[in-house]
């Protein structure tokens, strides 16, 4: 339950905070922030700092909860360890898939990182067929479980 109050003082907090921020940057002239880089530097950068160290805090505190999560849980441990070992496989069958030609612009001209053999161009089209099988087992599993809610 105290845990409970702290948490909800600092939401409040950081509500405050970030309404505050926001408050000072609408009530001046759009036109003078546009116009002056001290303005800018005075109230939009206090709201975007910010919001970049709260996003980063947001990222750290679920990361490191997960993996508190998974330490205290062997169970979902083995399970979470099994799906990246497939997605790991998944990616070096992909990784095979994927070539390395050269890559041409409109003009004809090879395209900077688009040589043949460059490691960017293999990688890029790693993503590609990544992206399509594992688009490709999403979609099986969708019609799996279309077809099994339309017999029940």
């Amino acid at each position: 339950m105290k845990s409970n109050k702290i948490l909800n003082i600092l939401i409040a907090a950081i509500a405050i905070i970030g309404g505050i921020l926001f408050i000072r940057v609408l009530m001046e002239d759009s036109v003078a922030i546009e116009e002056s880089v001290d303005l800018q530097n005075s109230l939009v950068s206090p709201l975007i700092y910010f919001s970049y160290w709260l996003c980063i805090a947001a990222v750290v505190i679920t990361i490191g909860l997960a993996l508190l999560s998974l330490i205290r849980n062997p169970e979902n441990l083995k399970k979470t360890l099994a799906g990246l070992l497939v997605l790991a496989v998944l990616l070096a069958i992909a990784y095979f898939w994927s070539d390395s030609a050269v890559i041409y612009d409109a003009a004809g001209k090879i395209q900077p990182g688009g040589e043949e053999g460059s490691a960017i161009n293999r990688w890029v089209g790693a993503g590609i067929w990544y992206s399509i099988i594992l688009g490709g087992i999403a979609s099986i599993f969708f019609v799996v479980d279309l077809i099994k809610g339309l017999i029940k």
